[in-house]
């Protein structure tokens, strides 16, 4: 990771660092002033309302091994718990189709969502049976099980599995602690070559932001998917949390135009051989199914233990207690623990963000969904978006916000701010968690 860099990028800075740091500085005020949820006692979350569209998301919450980066909610895999997990997982399908909920879409995260693939498959076509609207059905794994016997079953039932890889680049592969558990690159590669086969879109999740991460071995990673043709990729910062930023992973993290060095390698790389769907997901086409759900859905709700739901102005988050989440569901509720409500200018601001992410920002969206003019509702946050040139208006289209190069990198920027707040969440719920709630 080292050694001289081959790969010589264009001579261009996307943004200077002192608006890296600044959009830093501004999202991580933000993000403590609005991500913290009250707990609430709650039977079920609201009933769906009338011509809104909804995503299902299930979470699983079981790894063989840990990760030492990972902040999402999981527990080490004992099969018994994960059986009886996926049985309350269906029973609260019940109580959510009671209420009166259908959806577009469903998103399985985890965790390892494969841990059991016939308890996922059996799940997944509970959903379907239950939820007749459901059209689409994505998944996550990991580059270890997609060639087990077992993993041919999900064919023809997921219609987009995402593998994360993270790297091809052996030095990356063992400094996350993923190369005895999931092999080399090589290995890694071959087994991609496989799955790509099995789903209409197989994306394979990527990784960047290392400190000493060299352009070389980005781009050495970029081309190999090039070769490989997958119908998506995605590529994620490294993202530092509160759990995470004392450690080693905490210090190894890339900063400011490093960072934005590393990802217009991405972006020249790939630029030439994918549509730029958001700023971090790459596709075959426009019509891709994105990775991030929150861009499709402006409400979805969530099954599972640790799941988050944003239904109408509010968020909220079913226990993290594996224990509570059991009881929650014999009782014949869901498991909604807590609740943060938002008032108009938040919920504007996020979309906005949003936007600036998809690289879709639409004034008609704005009028149409939320009531404003986004112009004067968020002066002062378009204002900087103009300065920082991050937006410029479409000379064919006056409802149209075109979002530049430096936009889709602010849009990085202000996403891995966003998702590493979400992240802090996720610890401070866990960390009152016993022994009993694992």
């Amino acid at each position: 990771m080292n050694e001289t860099s081959r790969y010589v990028p264009a001579p261009r800075k996307l943004l200077p660092e002192w608006m890296i740091g600044v959009t830093d500085r501004v999202m991580d005020y933000y993000t403590q002033r609005y991500l913290h949820c009250d707990p609430v006692i709650l039977k079920n979350p609201p009933p769906p309302q009338d011509g809104h569209k909804y995503l299902l998301y299930a979470h699983i919450p079981f790894c063989r091994t840990l990760c030492t980066y990972c902040t999402f909610h999981r527990f080490i895999f004992k099969e018994w718990k994960a059986r009886e997990y996926f049985v309350n997982l269906r029973k609260e399908m019940d109580y959510v189709k009671a209420l009166g909920y259908d959806f577009h879409s469903m998103y399985v995260g985890g965790g390892t969502t494969t841990i059991i693939e016939e308890e996922l498959i059996k799940t997944i076509e509970y959903a379907k049976k239950l939820f007749p609207s459901i059209r689409e059905v994505s998944c996550e794994t990991d580059p270890q099980i997609i060639t087990t016997p077992a993993f041919r079953n999900l064919k023809g039932l997921v219609d987009r599995m995402s593998i994360g890889v993270q790297s091809f680049n052996d030095d990356i592969l063992k400094l996350s602690d993923r190369y005895e558990k999931f092999g080399s690159g090589e290995q890694i590669y071959e087994r991609l070559q496989y799955a790509k086969e099995l789903f209409p879109t197989c994306n394979v999740d990527m990784m960047f932001g290392f400190r000493g991460q060299t352009l070389d071995s980005i781009h050495d990673d970029m081309e190999k998917i090039v070769r490989l043709n997958p119908r998506q990729v995605t590529t994620y910062p490294l993202m530092i949390t509160s759990q995470t930023r004392k450690s080693v992973k905490g210090a190894i993290a890339a900063k400011g135009n490093q960072l934005a060095d590393q990802y217009r390698t991405i972006v020249d790389t790939l630029g030439n051989h994918y549509q730029h769907l958001t700023s971090w997901t790459f596709g075959r086409t426009h019509d891709e199914g994105f990775d991030e759900y929150v861009v499709d859905y402006d409400e979805y709700l969530g099954i599972g233990s640790g799941a988050f739901s944003f239904l109408g102005d509010s968020l909220y988050v079913n226990t993290f207690s594996l224990r509570r989440y059991g009881e929650r569901i014999a009782q014949g509720n869901t498991g909604v623990e807590r609740r943060r409500q938002f008032d108009k200018h938040a919920i504007v601001q996020y979309r906005l963000m949003l936007g600036l992410f998809s690289h879709r920002l639409s004034r008609k969206y704005f009028r149409d969904v939320h009531g404003v003019d986004i112009d004067s509702y968020l002066f002062k946050e378009m204002l900087g978006l103009r300065l920082a040139g991050a937006i410029e208006n479409d000379p064919s289209d006056p409802d149209k916000i075109v979002v530049t190069e430096a936009g889709k990198f602010l849009g990085l920027v202000m996403m891995k701010a966003f998702y590493s707040a979400m992240d802090n969440v996720r610890a401070e719920l866990r960390a009152p968690l016993k022994e009993e709630d694992m």
